[in-house]
């Protein structure tokens, strides 16, 4: 599939895929595809950073391929690695006919056949569907040197492998990274890449997304579970609900054949939109009437 031709055209791109994205979303994301730019997402866990890159490789028709960052990712592990117990079985295998060209058998050892593609060298790949995207996820999570690494490998798009040479994609892939924040990220990086911050949604767009991810929740429930979840991220929490959790929760309802709110429903299913004890805690006994109470209030009628 084409990409956009304008913002617009972003918007119901992404719409395609199920993600409704607001209209600065949808710019930063237009320019990154049209200027052929990373694009770095930041915000809280659960706001849908992830998910954008899954609409963009579902609506475009394009491979996405992940790279899930952790604490001690290094270069090797993010773009190749050598298949050593394959190599292992044709050293033994040469020893065994007494091949005695050393050289031959080095050069077939470190060849594309043992070679194992790791995300950044396999988007760097040519595919059938057209360049992939790739997606960086929760880069916060790295350490400064990958970082550094990263940030040579996406001005060139290329990595080299001492044993191959170096490796060029022929067309860069759609890059996009995000990050939950829980460090700041080099700015050097952030300049090679188009930037947005991934807010809470509004309520009509929040409503607008769990009506789509969620259809079997009716509009009514829906309404309540949007205006409790909105009220809720106004308390002092260790971590807010994001979105993801607003989906869960209204499936688990839809599961109970809820069709309203209650304190005692809401109590029964927190482990679905709250993910620490000392959260819960905070939300016991009248609390959750008090808010629930509120989020009515702010919802009004209809």
């Amino acid at each position: 599939m084409p990409l956009p031709a304008d913002i617009d055209e972003t918007q119901e791109l992404l719409a395609s895929a199920d993600y409704i994205a607001s209209r600065g979303l949808s710019t930063v994301v237009f320019l990154a595809l049209k200027l052929g730019r990373p694009l770095f997402l930041e915000g809280e866990a659960g706001v849908g950073k992830t998910e954008i890159a899954k609409a963009l490789a579902q609506a475009l028709g394009r491979r996405l391929i992940r790279l899930q960052c952790y604490e001690g990712l290094d270069a090797a592990s993010a773009v190749y690695e050598w298949n050593f117990p394959a190599q292992m079985v044709a050293i033994r295998t040469a020893e065994a006919e007494g091949i005695a060209d050393r050289r031959a058998l080095t050069e077939e050892l470190f060849s594309e056949r043992y070679l194992i593609r790791r995300p950044l060298l396999e988007a760097m790949s040519p595919q059938p569907e057209g360049p992939p995207v790739l997606l960086i996820d929760e880069l916060d999570r790295t350490d400064e040197p990958f970082e550094a690494f990263l940030l040579e490998a996406l001005s060139d798009f290329q990595v080299t492998i001492p044993e191959l040479g170096t490796i060029r994609a022929e067309a860069p892939p759609i890059v996009v990274l995000t990050s939950n924040r829980t460090r700041e990220v080099h700015d050097a990086l952030k300049r090679r890449c188009l930037y947005h911050w991934v807010d809470y949604p509004s309520f009509d767009r929040e409503l607008a997304i769990l009506m789509t991810r969620a259809p079997e929740a009716s509009e009514s429930l829906s309404r309540e579970v949007v205006a409790f979840i909105q009220r809720l991220r106004q308390e002092d929490l260790f971590k807010k609900p994001g979105v993801a959790e607003t989906i869960d929760w209204a499936k688990c309802l839809v599961a109970l054949d809820a069709t309203e709110l209650s304190p005692q429903v809401i109590s029964d299913t927190l482990g679905a939109i709250l993910k620490y004890q000392d959260d819960i805690a905070r939300l016991q006994g009248s609390e959750v009437k008090r808010l629930l109470d509120e989020a009515r209030t702010g919802l009004g009628p209809g």
